[in-house]
C-alpha cells in the first residue's frame, strides 16, 4: 500500500501539469486567434460560428476566378482577429456574362418609383365611398387593405424597397433581377405610426394596423424585401405629443428615415421668403434637437409648390437658415405624378424629384395600375452589384459624366 501511494501522487501531480498546460494553451489561443484563408462560401458559415462577434460585409464583383469564390478579405491571413470588429469580403460573380444579361433584361439605366403615400385607415377598400382603396376623392389617404395590397403587389412582382437617400447618392444595391422601389409618407399622420401604449421597459407599442405596424409584418414575412421608407414630418411631427420623440428614435432604429414639410405646411409659391425660409429651418431645427445627424436633408414640397425650380422661393428649399444655423437641403421631393430617372441617368436631378401618386383611378392619370404598366418595359433591372452599372450598350452615351462605378454594357 504504502508503495501505491507515492505513484498515485505521481500520476495526480501529471494530471494537474496537462491540465495546467492544455488551459495555458486554451488561454493563448484565444487571446492570439489568427485570421484564416477564406476561399469559399462554406468558409464564410464556419467563420461565422466560430467568431459571432464579428461583423461581415459582403460585396460582389464580376472577376475572371470562378463564381462564389472569395478574391478579397479585408482582415489578411494569420492576422490577430482580437484586433477587429469588421471584415469586409468580395465575392466573384464570375466573369461578366452578356447574354445572360440581355436574357434577364438587366437595365440600371430604367426608371425608378417613388411611391407617395399620406395617411392609411384601418377601414376595407369597399366601405369607402371612392375607387379602389381611395379614402378620400384624390386618393391621398389608403385603407389598410389597399396598403397590404399595394405592398404585396410590388414584392410580387419583384420589387424590392430601398432608401431614398441611397437612391438620391447612387447606392443601389437591389439583387440581382430585382428592381428598387421607394416609399414616402407626408405629413406626419397619426396613422403612419399610430402608438398604443408603452411596454414594461418603456417600448413604444405600435398599432399593427397603422403603416408602420403593417411595414413591420411584412419586415418579417418577406425578410428579402428590405423594408424601409421615409416620412416627411410638419412641426407636429406624429401628432402625438407624449410620444413623438420615442416615435421618431424608433423609426430611425430600425432603419426608417425622417424629413422635412415644413412648419404648419405651407404653399411655398404663396408665401414671402421669410416665411418660406422660417417654415423649413424650424423643422430642421426641431429634428436636430432630436435626432440629430439622424434625419436626411431631404424636403418633401407641400402641394408639391412651387412647380419649377425657377420660381423665386426655391433658393430657401435648398439653403434655409434658423437659429444662426444654415441647413442644406439635397433633394427636393415634388407630388408628382411618373417614375423617376435612375441616378446614373446624366439627366437625373437630385434636387427635383418626381413621385407617383400611390392611390387607384382605373388605370389613368398615373394612378399606380398605370405606372406599372409604364415600367414593364421601362423599369430599372439591377445586376446586384454596387460598383458596377450594366446597360444595354445603346444606352451608353446617357450615363452621367460624374459616375465612377464601372459601365458594362451588352
Amino acid at each position: 500500500m504504502k508503495k501505491i501511494i507515492p505513484i498515485i501522487i505521481i500520476l495526480i501531480l501529471i494530471t494537474i501539469f496537462f491540465l495546467f498546460q492544455t488551459n495555458n494553451n486554451t488561454t493563448h489561443q484565444e487571446t492570439t486567434t489568427q485570421m484564416p484563408a477564406l476561399k469559399s462560401i462554406k468558409d464564410i458559415e464556419t467563420f461565422k460560428e466560430n467568431y459571432p462577434n464579428i461583423n461581415i460585409n459582403i460585396s460582389y464583383t464580376y472577376n475572371e476566378q470562378e463564381k462564389d469564390t472569395i478574391i478579397y478579405q479585408s482582415i489578411k491571413e494569420n492576422e490577430n482577429l482580437t484586433n477587429y470588429n469588421n471584415l469586409d469580403l468580395t465575392i466573384s460573380l464570375g466573369a461578366f456574362n452578356s447574354e445572360q444579361m440581355k436574357t434577364d433584361k438587366i437595365n440600371e439605366l430604367g426608371s425608378v418609383p417613388i411611391m407617395m403615400y399620406h395617411g392609411i385607415v384601418n377601414m376595407k377598400s369597399s366601405e369607402t365611398n371612392y375607387i379602389g382603396g381611395n379614402v378620400d376623392k384624390d386618393g391621398y389617404t389608403r385603407t389598410t387593405e389597399a396598403f397590404i395590397n399595394d405592398l404585396e403587389y410590388y414584392y410580387q412582382n419583384n420589387y424590392r424597397m430601398i432608401r431614398l437617400e441611397d437612391y438620391i447618392n447612387g447606392e443601389i444595391k437591389t439583387e440581382y433581377g430585382k428592381s428598387p422601389i421607394i416609399l414616402t409618407f407626408d405629413d406626419g399622420n397619426e396613422n403612419n405610426i399610430k402608438v398604443t401604449g408603452l411596454d414594461e421597459e418603456g417600448n413604444i407599442i405600435i398599432d399593427p394596423n397603422s403603416a408602420v405596424g403593417i411595414l413591420e409584418q411584412f419586415k418579417e414575412k418577406y425578410p428579402d424585401y428590405n423594408v424601409t421608407a421615409t416620412f416627411f414630418v410638419n412641426d407636429t411631427l406624429f401628432n402625438q405629443e407624449e410620444y413623438n420623440e420615442k416615435i421618431l428614435t424608433w423609426l430611425i432604429d430600425n432603419g426608417y428615415d425622417i424629413g422635412n414639410h415644413t412648419k404648419g405646411h405651407i404653399d411655398i409659391k404663396k408665401e414671402d421668403a421669410t416665411t418660406v425660409n422660417n417654415s423649413i429651418g424650424y423643422v430642421y431645427n426641431q429634428l436636430d434637437s432630436i435626432i440629430p445627424d439622424k434625419y436626411v436633408n431631404i424636403i418633401a414640397l407641400p402641394f408639391g409648390s412651387p412647380y419649377n425650380k425657377e420660381h423665386s422661393n426655391f433658393q430657401y428649399v435648398l439653403n434655409s437658415t434658423y437659429n444662426n444655423k444654415t441647413y442644406n437641403t439635397t433633394s427636393a421631393l415634388r407630388v408628382g405624378w411618373e417614375p423617376e430617372l435612375s441616378p446614373y441617368d446624366k439627366n437625373f436631378d437630385p434636387t427635383f424629384l418626381k413621385r407617383c401618386r400611390a392611390y387607384d383611378n382605373n388605370g389613368e392619370e398615373f394612378d399606380i395600375t398605370m405606372v406599372f404598366n409604364i415600367l414593364e418595359t421601362t423599369r430599372y433591372i439591377s445586376d446586384g452589384v454596387n460598383n458596377t452599372i450594366v446597360i444595354p450598350c445603346n444606352l451608353k452615351d446617357s450615363i452621367t459624366e460624374t459616375n465612377s462605378k464601372e459601365v458594362l454594357c451588352y
